[in-house]
């Protein structure tokens, strides 16, 4: 990744617009290029100015020393390449005509055919979380039936859960849940989760693994 030289409010409003509409800075799952944003940041965006941002950063943060071993975006696929290197319209300079027009319309409709052929690939996971209560006498089948409450498309929580010791009588609940990727942001979910604050005290991903 090219280092990041814009000034500071240019770069996160650059990041924060970015942000919007996906997960991560690059892929439906963190990478390196996630890290070496992170770092360029040096600290928590406004969250006031900067809402997007501001979610993405809180959740990289709450990785911890995991951000170093992310792996480097996904390379694409050898049919995105393919699709991506057909010159639709052709590159040569001579004057337009009938059978240049045929051609492009040709160029076009085969395009478009191959593009209709393609079954829509349907990328999973399985997310694994640990939901921290507030003390021991939170009411963990609550914060359980608060957490499964949770809906959304593409969202499917698996049926069995544990409480794993903490330590001085508290347990947090582990429980784990399939995404499809292009549909849940796992950074939503957490946010999601820690709204039931009356049981929540915080959230972390235990495990992130690809179906």
């Amino acid at each position: 990744m090219a280092a990041i030289t814009l000034k500071k409010d240019t770069l996160q409003t650059v990041l924060n617009g970015h942000l919007e509409s996906v997960s991560y800075i690059a892929g439906a799952t963190p990478s390196q290029q996630d890290t070496e944003v992170f770092a360029a940041l040096t600290s928590a965006p406004d969250a006031a100015a900067f809402p997007h941002l501001a979610r993405w950063y809180k959740h990289i943060a709450a990785q911890g020393d995991a951000i170093k071993s992310y792996a480097a975006p996904a390379a694409p696929t050898a049919a995105a390449e393919e699709d991506d290197d057909i010159d639709l319209f052709g590159s040569d300079d001579e004057d337009d005509d009938e059978e240049k027009l045929k051609l492009q319309a040709q160029r076009l409709a085969e395009y478009k055919a191959r593009k209709a052929a393609k079954p829509a690939v349907i990328h999973k996971s399985m997310v694994i979380f640990d939901v921290k209560p507030w003390d021991d006498e939170t009411d963990l089948k609550l914060m359980e039936e608060s957490v499964r409450s949770i809906e959304m498309p593409g969202l499917l929580w698996s049926e069995k859960s544990e409480l794993v010791p903490v330590g001085f009588g508290i347990k947090k609940l582990r429980i784990s849940a399939v995404i499809e990727d292009d549909k849940v942001s796992t950074a939503d979910l957490e946010e999601k989760i820690t709204e039931f604050e009356d049981y929540v005290q915080s959230v972390d991903i235990q495990a992130f693994n690809k179906l």
